[in-house]
């Protein structure tokens, strides 16, 4: 698994840390996110594609 974040799209909805905290973060100042790891571990995949299933402006994609 691969993940890209688009930050032009993010509207700092934050729905990605909630759900994967380990692989998202924001940005202080704005609450853009911020891609800790662009290949997580197999054992995070479930949680990234929950993160990316709740993103409110389909800002993240999963590449399989």
């Amino acid at each position: 698994m691969r993940i890209e974040v688009d930050k032009e799209k993010c509207v700092g909805g934050g729905q990605c840390v909630l759900a994967a905290s380990e692989v998202f973060d924001q940005r202080d100042e704005d609450g853009v996110v911020v891609l800790l790891t662009d290949a997580p571990g197999a054992e995070l995949h479930e949680k990234v594609r929950r993160a990316a299933a709740l993103c409110p402006a389909v800002a993240i994609r999963v590449i399989e």
